[in-house]
């Protein structure tokens, strides 16, 4: 199996210094700063790509729980929102709420939470996670 890789540089101090990350792939490239992480400024930060890849990581792994239910899945959307408190005296990602809505042929909606409880629980973002409370609202669509 292939090894992923990112990287990030930062310059300055904590609250007036400024960052970059980028995937090793070449994908995506973004700034950071203070500001963009823990108030409303301009740019990216980790917590926004640990979302993108959960949500990401989720809406795969659902496909293939789905599929290896008898189920076709069609489309499915998911949004993370990844929540980070002071804890202590520092920072921690405290929580993750995943919705996703799917449409899916040849599943029941009983079948379908139950899948989508497993993927939770199977995805490997999910499993790397362990230890932050991940909540999900899953929507079958008509």
């Amino acid at each position: 199996m292939p090894v992923r890789k990112a990287e990030a540089v930062w310059e300055g101090n904590l609250k007036d210094g400024k960052g970059n990350m980028k995937l090793g792939s070449g994908a995506f490239e973004g700034k950071f700063s203070f500001a963009s992480r823990f108030a409303d400024g301009p740019g990216t930060n980790p917590e926004e790509l640990i979302g993108a890849a959960h949500a990401g990581c989720f809406s795969m792994a659902f496909s293939l729980f789905l599929e290896n239910a008898g189920a076709r899945p069609e489309h499915i959307h998911t949004i993370a929102k990844v929540h980070i408190d002071k804890v202590g005296e520092g920072f921690r990602i405290t929580a993750i709420d995943l919705e996703t809505e799917a449409r899916v042929q040849g599943v029941d909606e009983k079948k379908f939470l139950e899948l989508a409880e497993a993927t939770k629980k199977g995805c490997p973002v999910s499993q790397a996670l362990a230890g932050v409370e991940i909540r999900l609202k899953a929507t079958l669509l008509k």
